[in-house]
């Protein structure tokens, strides 16, 4: 039924959750800024680092984001050898299967380029990923339909042989806007009636379940 599958990384592929919060709030600290809870940093995944630090500090100074986006990332590549992101189940297993089926599997994240290739690299699960869009290779990021529509023209591909995956209402607005159909995910960072509010055209509990809409 899809001939391309459109997949968002954090939340959807691999459980990322523990080494964002922990980025974060030491970062944070080094700033010296308030620490944000876990449900506040939890809210952002999904947005462009820029855009997410914004969110959690609407009033942080133009001026300061530089600083805070070299800390940040210093921070991250301190952390992610000792909390070491895992897939979710069934992931491996199921883009297998998806790539034996016919479908093309890509990526379309808000994590940046390099960041995003060096985990598909080493979570073994690169060769089964076509094409991989990070937050560096568009101009406008989730909830925009830039990425959806950049991989679609890309590929050679239209809107309704598509299908985008993610676990956060920006991933379903994404795809929504771009005119795909979207498929969200409740073992990720957000909940099913955040996805089907958000408008998405499925909800699944696992990853494996994919097999069943394809």
């Amino acid at each position: 039924m899809y001939k391309l599958i459109i997949l968002d990384f954090d939340g959807t592929l691999a459980d990322t959750r523990e080494l964002i919060v922990q980025t974060n709030q030491q970062a944070m600290r080094r700033m010296g800024y308030p620490v944000a809870d876990e449900k506040s940093i939890v809210g952002t995944i999904g947005l462009p680092l820029r855009e997410g630090i914004l969110a959690l500090f609407p009033d942080l100074p133009e001026a300061d984001l530089p600083a805070w986006i070299k800390t940040y990332r210093e921070v991250f590549e301190g952390l992610k050898g000792q909390i070491v992101p895992a897939l979710f189940p069934n992931v491996k297993e199921t883009l297998e299967a998806m790539c034996a089926h016919g479908c093309r599997c890509t990526v379309a994240s808000a994590r940046g380029s390099e960041s995003l290739n060096g985990f598909l690299k080493s979570m073994g699960i690169a060769p089964y990923i076509s094409y991989v869009l990070g937050a560096d290779d568009v101009a406008r990021c989730k909830p925009h339909p830039e990425p959806v529509l950049k991989t679609l023209r890309d590929l050679d591909c239209v809107p309704a042989e598509a299908l985008v995956v993610g676990d956060m209402p920006v991933d379903i607005q994404m795809g929504l806007g771009a005119g795909a159909f979207t498929c969200g995910v409740t073992y990720g960072n957000s909940n099913r009636a955040a996805l089907q509010a958000a408008g998405a055209h499925y909800v699944i509990d696992d990853f494996g379940e994919l097999t069943d809409i394809i």
